[in-house]
């Protein structure tokens, strides 16, 4: 055989080997990324959905996800958008604070304070840009921040004071993130709602506020699937719905068994600097050596349980925060936690241990490269990040979800964790492979 044959045979294989996986041959598919914060795994139960019933015909539902711990809005979001464990990315609470000034900001005060949210791990935002795709954020947590001195493509931060139960707007804001995919090429949009969040704080879970906003988000996303259908966006546009967390009611005993943890340990002695009226969760910094006494008074206080870092569990993944405080202390299911008196007024809350069902959150996917109805085995969120690198078809940074957790409930084969997607070998490969090894063999 000639030098000039073998040369076209081994280009010709390498074209027809490359096509399946290259952006040029195929249309390149988009993603939308949308959370409704505070949405609990079974929400869905005990009101008329036909929308989300539709969507999970047409679709993947997760039977439900576990967040990470902490079960907080900041911290959760953060660790879908960049696949990493909280003790890794240091977005460790809703407020922004520094321990050593007492410094502390409102969670809403945070979104563009690049300084909480920028310690060293990209979000999917960045990671795609640095690949040639254009990214958008709408109201998610993180999307205003710059990171390494990059900022998101297109970013609509959410202003303090505003109404998240709005459901013209809501529809608005379908309205224009679908017209930055379909007039603008954006490739991945991220889109975040606040509710039924405000509702389960304000009235609790099992309130009839609560099921009415959940036939509204159910509206909604019914209008987002016309949406969709009308701008043609159908074979080219992923869409995965989640949370962040769930939500419990907090259990309204006699003022006796309320959580005050100044009646155990005098704060203004023994702690530097605490966030406790906060939820289920609460973190403190002790005086210099005084862990120990801190710690042993705290273990008398009921309803809770407290931990150092040197004996939190494993699973929590928040040993190594460089920004977490020494001592965390997590209430029991449905008890907040007081620092000097009682000061809290919610009927429902989260921040508890994200094993307890009532902190897991929802799932569901839809688009051409999803099974359709599919129930999937519930997962731990941080395994949504490699998925969402794959559908980008784009390489994940170092993360500790893997896309095996998710594989099950896509319609092609798929890469490792957080990388490109595979195919199997075309016909034409094969062809080709058959008779470079007939021409060799004469």
């Amino acid at each position: 055989m000639s030098n000039a044959v073998f040369l076209l045979l081994v280009a010709l294989m390498a074209r027809s080997a490359a096509a399946p996986g290259g952006r040029a041959s195929q249309p390149a598919k988009r993603l939308l990324l949308i959370s409704f914060d505070g949405f609990r795994w079974d929400y869905d139960r005990d009101v008329d959905t036909p929308h989300m019933d539709r969507m999970a015909l047409d679709g993947v539902k997760a039977k439900y996800i576990t967040p990470p711990m902490l079960t907080m809005t900041s911290p959760s979001h953060f660790t879908t958008i960049t696949g990493r464990w909280v003790e890794d990315h240091e977005v460790v609470h809703n407020m922004m604070f520094n321990a050593k000034t007492n410094q502390k900001v409102p969670h809403k005060e945070t979104l563009k304070r690049s300084e909480w949210w920028d310690n060293g791990v990209l979000p999917l935002w960045i990671t795609a840009q640095n690949q040639g795709l254009k990214t958008a954020s709408f109201y998610y947590p993180g999307g205003g921040a710059t990171y390494g001195g990059r900022a998101v493509d297109r970013a609509v931060v959410e202003e303090a004071g505003r109404p998240d139960d709005n459901e013209t707007e809501w529809r608005q804001n379908i309205d224009t993130v679908l017209s930055w995919f379909s007039e603008e090429d954006f490739h991945l949009v991220t889109l975040y709602y606040g509710e039924p969040d405000n509702v389960g704080h304000a009235r609790g879970p099992d309130h009839e506020d609560r099921k009415a906003i959940i036939r509204q988000i159910d509206r909604t996303l019914g209008y987002l699937r016309d949406a969709i259908a009308r701008r043609g966006l159908d074979g080219h546009l992923n869409v995965i719905v989640t949370s962040d967390h769930g939500m419990t009611t907090v259990k309204k005993r006699p003022l006796v068994d309320e959580i005050v943890l100044n009646k155990y340990l005098n704060l203004l002695k023994l702690a530097s600097f605490e966030i406790l009226d906060y939820g289920g969760f609460g973190i403190l910094t002790p005086r210099p050596g005084m862990e120990a006494e801190v710690v042993a008074a705290l273990a008398k206080a009921p309803n809770l349980t407290v931990y150092t870092k040197d004996d939190m569990p494993e699973s929590f993944r928040l040993a190594r925060s460089r920004r977490l405080p020494p001592v965390v202390v997590v209430a029991d299911l449905g008890f907040n936690l007081n620092s000097r008196f009682i000061v809290y007024v919610n009927k429902g809350d989260h921040g508890f241990h994200n094993g307890e069902m009532d902190m897991k959150m929802i799932f569901r996917a839809f688009g051409p490269d999803f099974k359709k109805n599919f129930v999937s085995e519930p997962f731990d969120s941080v395994h949504i990040y490699p998925l969402m690198c794959h559908l980008l078809g784009i390489r994940g940074e170092p993360n500790n979800g893997s896309l095996e957790q998710t594989a099950d409930m896509l319609v092609t084969a798929h890469g490792g964790a957080g990388g490109r997607g595979t195919s199997s070998p075309s016909p034409v490969t094969v062809t080709l492979v058959f008779i470079f090894i007939s021409v060799l063999t004469l």
